[in-house]
């Protein structure tokens, strides 16, 4: 095994050169990027949507069971969709990173493999950051850029009463792949002989450790001629997104239990670990899916995208907003999702 490099030796200049010879630049609107007092974006006649995500080590990743690149890969992803929540497209991204000294050059040659994979796959520029130490761990926060054209964003303040509510994926996976991966390290710190039981959990896992921003449902609602009046990403939760939804709309909203989209072997964990699926799918979060609204009128295009399903419907705000099973029985529902504070 070759020695690694502690990064004191190539210092913050080196290390950004480093960053800097691996990003391949893709979008005309960026005039310069990395190696400048800030970067110059040219975006033409688009509207510019903004958005910032901060992962901090021991609070929203795990080292013990995180690789540096799936983390880089994922910081990247987050972001990329909450610009697709926006039915804009990603366009750049600033990076900016605290390390401590426990970091190797090649530690973070593996981070930002993930993040030039990321990019790569989402077709956005990495225009600049900072980097900076740290003592208390990895710090990741990102800001990525992108572009709309005029009265094309998808705000969460236009859901209208009899609008089809949609959600792309499926939900509850992220979760439960959480919950994988926190057995598996207890089991290890109990015995560091032992080799982790991952094989049939490794759809789940991957949802946790590797989420998708669902681009490729933005490109296909253009396609198909089909603008969300309202859209969030599932990060929190299902139940809080679909709340935050129904709160700046002004409106309520009915979805239907036998409709929410499940994936088997999330289904599966959820028995394993004794926990009532329909709560994992309601209330875990890291999904990253988009839940969204539309027309009642263009139900007959969304039926034929094979990636959404049709979940609900927006109603009166007097109505509430509610979980509703086969038997028309409708219950109150509750966010219990990730909370920040």
């Amino acid at each position: 095994m070759s020695e690694l490099t502690p990064l004191s030796e190539v210092g913050e200049f080196g290390l950004i050169r480093r960053i800097k010879e691996k990003v391949v630049l893709q979008h005309p609107s960026t005039i310069k990027g990395i190696g400048d007092d800030a970067a110059v974006l040219e975006p033409e006649e688009k509207q510019l949507v903004v958005t910032s995500d901060m992962l901090l080590e021991g609070i929203h990743f795990d080292l013990t069971f995180c690789p540096l690149k799936h983390l880089g890969y994922k910081a990247v992803a987050v972001n990329v969709s909450d610009i697709a929540a926006m039915n804009a497209k990603p366009t750049q991204i600033t990076v900016n990173i605290a390390v401590g000294a426990r970091y190797t050059v090649e530690a973070i040659d593996e981070l930002y493999e993930g993040i030039r994979l990321a990019c790569e796959n989402y077709k956005v520029d990495l225009v600049g950051g900072d980097t900076t130490s740290s003592r208390t761990g990895l710090v990741i926060s990102i800001t990525a850029i992108g572009e709309v054209a005029k009265g094309e964003a998808a705000m969460r303040s236009g859901a209208k009463v009899n609008d089809l509510i949609c959600l792309t994926g499926d939900i509850g996976s992220a979760y439960m792949g959480l919950q994988v991966l926190e057995r598996e390290k207890q089991a290890f710190m109990a015995d560091p002989e032992m080799q982790p039981q991952l094989d049939k959990y490794e759809y789940i896992v991957g949802r946790q450790l590797k989420p998708e921003a669902r681009m490729d449902v933005i490109y296909e609602l253009k396609e198909f001629g089909i603008k969300p009046t309202a859209m969030i990403d599932v990060s929190d939760g299902l139940a809080s997104e679909l709340m935050h939804i129904c709160s700046q709309s002004g409106v309520g909203a009915t979805i239907y239990r036998e409709n929410l989209p499940a994936d088997n072997q999330m289904l599966e964990a959820a028995m394993e670990f004794n926990l009532d699926p329909v709560m994992c799918m309601l209330n875990g979060g890291e999904d990253y899916e988009l839940l969204f609204t539309i027309p009642l009128e263009d139900y007959e295009k969304i039926k034929n995208l094979p990636d959404v399903s049709l979940i609900g419907k927006i109603t009166e705000a007097s109505e509430g907003v509610n979980l509703a099973n086969k038997h028309g029985q409708a219950f109150p529902l509750k966010a219990q999702g990730w909370t920040h504070f």
